[in-house]
């Protein structure tokens, strides 16, 4: 690593800086000005290329500027902000190699499915030709090891620029209209232009994973997993998830809000309330169909309904029993959480740690004892969990009994498992995978992450209702991601039907809660890099009332003002 020093030289300051390299204070030569100059090509070298790096606990790219005590901090692949660098990287050389071969085409980059991100064009089909033009000239511009050179614009020289290219694709133009930005940002390459929001690759070459494959009425973008960066994965289809997106995506086309720029145009004109009551009411329409599928499927007595945290289940799952009630059905509702085997017996996972997520901390046996009984007819005394010391109670006569007409209703993280109803005939249960599928891009080469938007939600809800900072749900979140990765998105194809909690209006919403409550957060934690970046993401949404937003909307679970009890 050139240029860099431990402490030990008499006269080391005339010569040397100090810096915080990977967490221990270096002498760094005052001749090294940029990250990528501490390491040369070695920084390039496989399995694991470094393709970016924090700065104080804020991502930047390989030519940041290094100042005296500054904190230092190298990303691969393997890490998510690295990750996050080369998916823009991926996603802009291929939107370069399509813009270079169909320059008339409208590219719309659309959501992450597992293995990739699809995409798709209005007027220009993806043929078995297209995608052989598209794998070869993206294959040439990595071979080329292109630079890829950051302009900084002011507003009124980008308008100039936008003006003067008079590109439909209106490629990083929504910065213009940020009131919070003072500059124009555009990434330039062989005289292509796009922008991504966030730090990018330098050159082309280290994208060096990348491929395309027709999918659909599109094509999968794929690039390598963060926990395998050697080798691309199979991709996995997920034709359910894939329909629910796309079921979605039609529906906000007809309502002409696909973008930031589209949703802000309409609260600028004092449209919003037709917004929110128009999303609102796509929802109700949504779960009064599968009420009504439930309800003529005479055979099914139970309910079972699951998805990653933030995704409103929990209000989800109180409108449906209210749909139910409208079918002639009795809704009865029962928690997984009162049958956790006892402690003694629980799983220990890889920290020696009690593994509450894993299905095998559920009394499986008694559970699927219960239900079998319930189903039947007969009636069972349901035990209530007794955490603080870790075994099951029976001291309430909580007596269960179905009537013909009852149905239950079960909400947990497992409930797509059939291990975890395992005796249950499949013909008598309907399972529903409810998430917030973001489908609301910032323009068409910017996605808004369902991710993102489920971690704001929990920001709001966290600092509502259960006393914690932004800080602390941002530190909780890469555990709570791993839970689900394991415990969720496997059998989420398992559903019968998805329901999608999104609303195209909620981040405008959600955007005065969450900013200030970041915002809190400095950059001596390492979190900053996430609040930052999701504050900028934030900062592009025209703030909406909330009046309009009736007390029973699932955004109610985390803004407040609900009619439900949580």
């Amino acid at each position: 690593m050139a240029g860099l020093c431990q402490k030990g030289r008499s006269k080391w300051q005339e010569e040397f800086m100090k810096v915080y390299y990977q967490g221990k204070e270096v002498g760094l030569h005052r001749d090294v000005k940029r990250v990528i100059d501490m390491f040369g090509d070695s920084i390039r070298i496989s399995p694991k290329h470094v393709i970016a790096c924090k700065a104080n606990n804020e991502v930047k790219d390989l030519n940041y500027i290094i100042k005296e005590g500054d904190t230092i901090e190298l990303l691969d692949v393997t890490n998510k902000d690295g990750f996050r660098v080369y998916l823009r990287g991926a996603l802009y050389i291929m939107s370069m190699a399509f813009k270079q071969l169909y320059p008339n085409a409208k590219l719309i980059i659309n959501y992450q499915l597992s293995g990739g991100t699809f995409c798709n064009c209005d007027n220009l089909k993806i043929t078995d030709d297209v995608i052989k033009n598209l794998k070869n000239r993206i294959k040439e511009i990595v071979s080329k090891d292109l630079e890829i050179e950051k302009v900084n614009m002011t507003k009124k020289e980008a308008e100039e620029f936008f003006k003067k290219e008079n590109d439909e694709d209106d490629r990083g133009k929504l910065q213009i209209y940020n009131q919070n930005k003072d500059v124009v940002t555009l990434y330039f390459c062989e005289g292509y232009y796009n922008y991504f929001f966030g730090a990018m690759p330098l050159r082309t070459g280290y994208i060096d994973l990348i491929d395309v494959n027709k999918h659909g009425n599109g094509f999968i973008v794929r690039y390598p997993d963060s926990n395998k960066p050697t080798h691309l994965e199979k991709f996995r289809e997920s034709k359910k998830l894939l329909s629910t997106l796309q079921e979605y995506e039609d529906i906000h086309r007809l309502m002409k809000i696909r973008t930031v720029q589209e949703l802000n145009s309409f609260v600028e004109k004092g449209n919003g309330k037709d917004v929110i009551l128009t999303a609102e009411a796509l929802q109700e329409k949504k779960m009064a169909e599968i009420a009504d599928k439930i309800s003529r499927h005479k055979k099914i007595k139970m309910v079972l309904i699951a998805g990653p945290s933030s995704s409103s289940k929990t209000t989800f799952a109180k409108r449906l029993c209210m749909q139910l009630r409208v079918n002639g059905l009795k809704p009865v509702t029962i928690g997984t959480d009162d049958y956790f085997v006892e402690r003694k017996d629980n799983p220990i996972d890889e920290n020696g740690e009690y593994d509450f997520e894993t299905i095998d901390s559920i009394d499986l046996k008694l559970f699927n004892s219960h239900l079998t009984k319930l189903i039947n007819g007969e009636k069972v005394e349901i035990p209530r969990f007794d955490f603080k010391v870790g075994t099951k109670r029976y001291e309430e006569n909580r007596f269960l009994q179905l009537e013909e007409d009852d149905v239950l209703v079960i909400e947990g993280i497992h409930c797509l498992n059939d291990k975890l109803t395992s005796k249950i005939p499949k013909e008598k249960k309907y399972k529903i995978y409810v998430s917030d599928l973001t489908v609301l891009n910032f323009d068409y080469y910017n996605r808004i992450s369902a991710s993102d938007t489920r971690l704001i939600r929990r920001i709001v809800r966290d600092y509502n209702y259960r006393g914690y900072s932004a800080l602390e749900t941002i530190q909780r979140w890469s555990s709570v991601s791993r839970g689900e990765r394991k415990n969720i998105f496997p059998f989420q194809e398992e559903a019968d039907v998805m329901f999608n909690t999104s609303l195209v209006y909620e981040l405008a919403i959600l955007a005065k809660h969450a900013v200030p409550l970041l915002k809190e957060i400095d950059n001596t934690h390492k979190e900053y890099a996430e609040a930052k970046r999701i504050v900028s993401l934030l900062e592009y949404f025209k703030e909406m009332d909330e009046y309009a937003i009736p007390n029973n909307s699932l955004l109610r679970e985390f803004i407040g003002g609900s009619v439900f009890d949580y």
